[in-house]
């Protein structure tokens, strides 16, 4: 009986790339094995029934057309998409890398085929034309050994059919391979893959590979210790990697970069397998800490897209110290909203809340999202400079037709305009919501038609409800520490490399409102007006003195006094503002100025310079303020107590 195997039923889906369902099984380092049989066995010993099916369909619609005069096999009616169940994640990601894995090798498969003779068969029709290239793809992967059947799998009497018609030509299929690598004068099959993949490919496996840590379970410098541990060896910068080596990146503090030559050692550490370590594009790392910069204490953020459960999570973890909510579209169906949840508590995420309608469908007023201040919006790009493409569209459930684009290098004038017009339309639709007050876009696509030509459509657009507070480009929070040539002073860029992965970040900010004060202030800080401002009458700032004296007089009088209205002004206190401005300019008395040391200058002395008419009862208390000499005697005791010697006063204004 054929040997059983039941690994891609195993509850640790996925953790190579780090980006699916969490599992519950450990990987331990003493026990590596245990990791290693559920992400490399499979596939060694062949795949379930449903898988080739699955990827067969996916195969027929990336496949490339060839000219007619170059057509080895017919692949029968390719139109219409086909339509794929896939039974978990793990299913769904298997079936796409088999499919891309025939599309890459796919002209040495058909020639294959032809060669050994086993095309054209009577007994495989046309529409199984798929199935039979990618389970040739499969079985010259394993040797031309024969595959194991999966326990509880399910039959299918196609791939059954087309799998013993292989096996029964296993030899003359070997045989044609060799003849091909021969004609081809190729070393390896590598040969056969085209350059723009085989490139793409290399940039992958050199390229750094980014952990972040999930603080919500072990710190920074405990993950160091634990690394210090096992024998690695923290660096300042990438270029410094020697092996087991490490270093934190130089944008996200909470990120850590290793060699990718470690990235087999680093999936079987209990870091990894126990969640405080994820591994994840750093693109997507990048995009969580702007929007974190701009989230205010309490107030909740909108994530536009499901994208990868990790970005969440990671999001989730920035938040911890603070009241935050994150508020996640796009959840359709209720099977994904508690696998996405029980991933979630598996990391020890506790404030996020999962919405099934799509970001387009939400309402600016949206009661739900009343506190939102944040829009975090990555919308489906083309990815091309993404550090393994494939890897990203797969784990954040992107356009599967992307990938043949990723085949041939390129995006397809039409495929860039469709998807740059969904870019625009989400983005304006996130400038609606009246209370968000920062937005950040991010994509992973080195064209300026999906990056910098949306964000200045956006903005130019006018769709703002809120006109008097239009949105504005601001600097991301690393554009200070950016060495890429390609930033700008408002855009963030990274351009794909041989050590970092490609990125474009636009923030977006509403004008802030500024109170009048606020403007006159920063006016005169930069010295705009000098000259124009009048500084206020020094009276003004002598007025508390007035009073103090006239409180002091009231406190020595001994009976006390009804209120009286201030008399009308007449003719002659009218006047009486140009004669006290005379006193204030020359320092001498009007009436007597060559008698410095008579009464009158004594009492001129005694009152202050800067009386104005305005302050009526205490201008009353100056002699040369009033010509009538009742009144000036009933105001003068206030000041001197003595009536008689008021009156006195009084008399000598009148001298000539």
């Amino acid at each position: 009986m054929p040997d059983s195997e039941s690994n891609l039923e195993s509850s640790h889906v996925d953790v190579i790339n780090g980006t699916s369902v969490l599992s519950e099984t450990k990987i331990s380092d003493e026990k590596g094995s245990i990791g290693k049989r559920a992400v490399s066995q499979i596939g060694k010993d062949g795949y379930p029934d449903s898988i080739y099916i699955n990827a067969a369909k996916i195969f027929q619609g990336l496949r490339t057309e060839k000219s007619s005069g170059k057509i080895l096999l017919r692949y029968g009616d390719a139109s219409g998409s086909p339509t794929v169940a896939f039974k978990d994640e793990q299913s769904r990601r298997v079936s796409y890398e088999l499919a891309f894995k025939t599309l890459k090798y796919q002209d040495l498969l058909e020639e294959m085929l032809v060669e050994s003779k086993v095309y054209p068969s009577y007994s495989i029709p046309d529409e199984l034309t798929s199935l039979l290239v990618v389970m040739l793809c499969d079985l010259q992967d394993r040797k031309f050994q024969n595959r194991k059947i999966f326990a509880e799998e399910e039959i299918v009497a196609e791939v059954q059919e087309v799998g013993n018609y292989l096996y029964s030509y296993e030899t003359k299929l070997a045989a044609a391979l060799a003849r091909c690598r021969i004609k081809h004068d190729a070393l390896s099959i590598e040969y056969f893959v085209p350059e723009t993949i085989s490139k793409q490919e290399q940039r992958t496996s050199a390229l750094p590979i980014c952990f972040w840590i999930n603080t919500f379970k072990i710190s920074l410098e405990d993950v160091i210790k634990d690394l210090e541990m096992k024998g690695f060896t923290k660096v300042e910068s990438v270029p410094d990697f020697d092996h087991y080596t490490y270093a934190v990146d130089q944008h996200c503090r909470d990120v850590l970069v290793f060699p990718s030559s470690l990235k087999e050692e680093l999936l079987n550490l209990d870091l990894f397998a126990d969640c405080k370590l994820l591994l994840q594009d750093k693109s997507r790392s990048l995009a969580v800490h702007s929007a974190r910069a701009l989230l205010t204490e309490g107030a909740d953020i909108i994530m536009a897209h499901l994208g990868s459960h990790l970005t969440i999570a990671h999001m989730s973890v920035l938040t911890n110290d603070s009241s935050s909510s994150i508020f996640v579209c796009g959840v359709k169906s209720s099977a994904k909203e508690e696998e996405l949840m029980n991933s979630f508590s598996h990391m020890g995420c506790t404030n996020i809340c999962l919405l099934h309608e799509d970001f387009t469908e939400l309402r600016p007023t949206d009661p739900r999202l009343e506190k939102a201040t944040v829009i975090l919006l990555i919308p489906q790009c083309s990815e091309l400079g993404a550090g393994n493409p494939m890897e990203l569209i797969l784990s954040e459930h992107g356009d599967a037709d992307l990938l043949q684009d990723l085949f041939q290098g390129f995006v397809s004038e039409d495929k860039l305009r469709i998807l740059a017009e969904r870019q625009l339309n989400e983005l304006l639709h996130a400038l609606k919501f009246n209370k968000v007050q920062a937005i950040v876009y991010c994509t992973c696509s080195v064209y300026p038609e999906e990056n910098e030509l949306v964000v200045k459509k956006a903005l130019e657009s006018g769709v703002e409800r809120d006109k008097a507070r239009r949105y504005r480009l601001i600097p991301s929070i690393f554009s200070t520490c950016s060495d890429s040539e390609s930033s700008t002073e408002m855009f963030f860029k990274m351009e794909p490399s041989e050590i970092s992965s490609g990125c474009f970040l636009a923030v977006l900010e509403r004008e802030k409102k500024v109170s009048a004060k606020d403007i006159l202030a920063s006016a005169a800080a930069k010295a705009l007006l000098d000259g124009i401002v009048e500084e206020k009458p020094k009276e003004e700032v002598k007025k508390p003195k007035v009073k103090q004296r006239r409180r002091k007089a009231a406190a020595g009088d001994s009976k006390p006094k009804a209120a009286k209205l201030p008399p009308r002004p007449t003719a002659a206190k009218v006047k009486a503002p140009k004669a006290a401005h005379k006193i204030q300019e020359t320092h001498v008395c009007p009436i007597c100025p060559k008698s410095p040391a008579s009464k009158v200058q004594k009492n001129h002395a005694d009152s202050p310079k800067e009386k104005t008419v305005q302050e009526r009862k205490a201008a009353s208390d100056t002699a040369q303020e009033t010509g009538q000499g009742k009144k000036a005697a009933s105001d003068t005791p206030q000041k001197t107590g003595q009536g008689k010697k008021a009156a006195s006063n009084t008399q000598q204004k009148n001298v000539p």
